[in-house]
């Protein structure tokens, strides 16, 4: 897990929305392009969902990741871009 993918994660945590990669990406000082990678990562790795074509949101098990209540064990997580 990168950097930029747990601040992704605390990004639609804290802020409780579901956003695209550019707004995201507006937030947290990464590239739209990087972070629409990284997205897509994380939703292959379940931590993330699409909620429609080009919005993302934080699924149950990202949220436990946060919590410190899930690992890398529970999760795939393709090497970094």
């Amino acid at each position: 897990m990168t950097q930029a993918d747990e601040r992704v994660l605390e990004f639609l945590h804290e802020k409780d929305i579901i956003a695209s990669p550019s707004v995201i990406a507006a937030n947290i000082d990464y590239t739209q392009e990087y972070i629409s990678r990284r997205c897509r990562k994380l939703t292959d790795a379940g931590l993330l969902q699409r909620a429609d074509a080009s919005n993302y949101r934080l699924t149950d098990l990202g949220e436990r990741f946060l919590a410190g209540e899930a690992d890398a064990d529970d999760f795939t997580l393709d090497k970094p871009d």
